[in-house]
C-alpha cells in the first residue's frame, strides 16, 4: 500500500507567450463547467436558458466578491490593518465564493422573476461539477497543504520542489534541483480530500435526485448545503497545524476562533441553514413533478423585458 504520493507541482505554465497560473485558470474553468452544466439541466426542463444565463453573470461578480471578502472575520483576528482588510488582493476563501455567487444569482432571479427554488435545485449539481474541476488546479500546484501527517494518502514535499507562496516554510534543498530521495516532509493534501468528497457528492445528489420521488423545489440543493458543509468540516481538522511542529506553527491554514477554524464556522452554519430549509421547503413548496416544472415556467412569463436586458 501507498506510504505516499508525490510529483512536481507546477506553479506557473508556460502557454506560447503567456505565463498562467493554473490555479487561476481551473477556477474559471470549474465555474463554466458548472454553470453550463446547470443551465443545460434547467434548459431541459423547460426553464428559460437565457434567464439562468443572466442569473450566473451576476453570480460571476458575487462569487469575486464573496470569495475575497468572507475572509474579513479572520484576517481582523490576526491584526490585519483596514487597508489589508478591503484590498482586493490578499486571502480567498471558497465558501465565500459560493455565498456570494449564490447570493447574486438570487437577487438577479428575483429581478428577473424566476423560480428559485426550482433553478437553484440544477445549480448543486453545478457547484458540485465546479468543485471537482476547481479542485484540479489546488492539485497541479500542490495549493493547500495540511499539518504534517503519515496518512497513506500524504503528499511528499521533494527537495528543490517549488512550492505555493503560502507553503515556501516547507521547501528544502534548491529550488528546481529536485532530488527524490530527499523528502522535506509529508503532508495532508486537502484539495484531494475536497475533490474526491465533491466526486462522491455529485453521485449522491444524482441518486437522491433518482429515489427521492416526493421530493420538493429546493431540497436537492439544502441537501448540497448541508453534504458540502459536514465535508469541509471534517476537512479543515486536517488543516489545523498543532503548536508543537516549531516552523510550521507560522504556517496555520486559518485562524482560530474557540475549537475550530473560521471555515468550519461557516461549515457548521451551513449544516444548520441546510437542515432548516429542508424543513421550510417541505411546507412552502412543490412537489417536483414536470407539470409543476411547467407550470412554474409559464408563472415566470418573459423573464427578459425591455427594462430589465441580460448584463
Amino acid at each position: 500500500m501507498l506510504a505516499e504520493f508525490t510529483y512536481r507541482p507546477i506553479p506557473l505554465y508556460e502557454l506560447g507567450p503567456l505565463t498562467l497560473s493554473l490555479h487561476g485558470v481551473f477556477a474559471a474553468l470549474g465555474f463554466l463547467a458548472g454553470s453550463w452544466l446547470a443551465v443545460e439541466l434547467a434548459a431541459r426542463r423547460g426553464f428559460d436558458r437565457d434567464a439562468y444565463l443572466s442569473m450566473f453573470n451576476w453570480a460571476l461578480v458575487g462569487a469575486i466578491l464573496g470569495a475575497r471578502y468572507f475572509t474579513i472575520g479572520a484576517q481582523i483576528s490576526q491584526g490585519a490593518t483596514f487597508a489589508q482588510v478591503v484590498s482586493p488582493l490578499g486571502n480567498f476563501s471558497i465558501l465565500g465564493g459560493m455565498l456570494g455567487g449564490i447570493l447574486g444569482a438570487a437577487i438577479r432571479a428575483k429581478r428577473l422573476n424566476q423560480p428559485w427554488w426550482a433553478l437553484v435545485d440544477t445549480a448543486s449539481y453545478g457547484l458540485a461539477v465546479g468543485t471537482i474541476v476547481g479542485r484540479i488546479g489546488d492539485l497541479a500546484i500542490a495549493e493547500h497543504l495540511g499539518a504534517a501527517t503519515d496518512f497513506f494518502l500524504g503528499y511528499a514535499v521533494k527537495s528543490g520542489y517549488d512550492l505555493a507562496p503560502q507553503h515556501t516554510a516547507l521547501e528544502c534543498g534548491t529550488l528546481g534541483q529536485v532530488v527524490p530521495e530527499i523528502t522535506c516532509g509529508v503532508y495532508h493534501p486537502t484539495w484531494l480530500y475536497d475533490l474526491l468528497g465533491a466526486l462522491v457528492l455529485l453521485g449522491v445528489l444524482a441518486w437522491i435526485n433518482r429515489i427521492w420521488k416526493n421530493r420538493h423545489y429546493g431540497q436537492l440543493f439544502s441537501v448540497w448545503v448541508i453534504w458540502y458543509g459536514a465535508q469541509r468540516f471534517l476537512i479543515d481538522f486536517t488543516r489545523q497545524v498543532p503548536v508543537d511542529q516549531g516552523l510550521e506553527a507560522s504556517r496555520s491554514a486559518d485562524a482560530l476562533l474557540g475549537p475550530f477554524t473560521w471555515s468550519q464556522w461557516s461549515a457548521l452554519g451551513m449544516i444548520m441553514i441546510g437542515f432548516v430549509l429542508i424543513q421550510i421547503q417541505a411546507r412552502s413548496q412543490l412537489v417536483i413533478t414536470p407539470e409543476h416544472d411547467a407550470q412554474l415556467a409559464a408563472e415566470a412569463g418573459k423573464p427578459l423585458r425591455d427594462d430589465a436586458p441580460v448584463v
